[in-house]
């Protein structure tokens, strides 16, 4: 198992090496950015990853899920997800949680074990919910803004929610965080601005147009985000 490691130990050194072992990481949101989030820290050899959606793969998620292939069509996304884990990384402890979370129900998970959460998910409320729970317990926190609708990955950054603009969701989410008193939130965004060249409605609602390497490079680039702060 050690050849498993050796490429990333020359990198970061065995002491911060056995930081990630040792580390524990919850991922809500296991779509186009969470799919990447969870490879790449399987990958970096985090030693426990929770995985939480509800979701499953569908037919729409080929272009941009690293999770979706055609013979993983219509299964869970956290259990696809669990098994991907486990092939890189078999000495990983993980778990998947089906389940859609929301404030109603985040009493069902006990924060207090992680050390770092990150959010992948679309539900502002959601969002919201992880910002006050992250800040209450002192967790470090990531949280992915729009990517849909988006064709440059080189435009994504790491900044504060404060510090955004142009993202629609960026702007939602800094108005939800000052009114709740929410100092701060890492978060990946892009200034890119959105575009469709076709409006699809679905349920009252429209549906973002997406492509394979924004939802990618922005998962990379919280994972990276992850990894740097847990061994720093």
């Amino acid at each position: 198992m050690d050849e498993m490691y050796s490429r990333t130990k020359m990198l970061i050194g065995e002491k911060a090496l056995d930081k990630l072992k040792n580390s524990k990481v919850i991922v809500f949101g296991v779509g186009g950015v969470g799919g990447y989030v969870v490879e790449a820290l399987a990958r970096s050899f985090i030693g426990s990853i929770t995985v939480v959606d509800n979701d499953t793969v569908s037919v729409s998620n080929l272009n941009r899920q690293i999770l979706a292939v055609q013979n993983t069509i219509s299964k869970s996304k956290v259990q696809v997800a669990k098994e991907r884990i486990l092939s890189i990384n078999p000495l990983c402890n993980v778990t998947a949680l089906e389940m859609f979370f929301l404030p109603e129900n985040s009493a069902e998970i006990d924060f207090s074990e992680y050390d770092y959460i990150v959010d992948a998910i679309d539900t502002v409320s959601a969002k919201l919910e992880l910002c006050k729970i992250a800040q209450k317990l002192g967790i470090p926190i990531i949280s992915s803004m729009g990517t849909g609708n988006k064709l440059r990955p080189d435009m994504l950054e790491i900044t504060d929610i404060y510090k955004t603009s142009v993202c629609p969701l960026s702007r939602a989410m800094r108005q939800l965080c000052k009114k709740n008193g929410i100092k701060k939130l890492k978060v990946v965004y892009s200034k890119e601005e959105p575009k469709s060249a076709e409006k699809v409605i679905e349920n009252n609602k429209p549906i973002p147009s997406s492509c394979a390497f924004v939802p990618a490079g922005a998962g990379i680039i919280i994972a990276s985000a992850v990894v740097n702060d847990l061994i720093s």
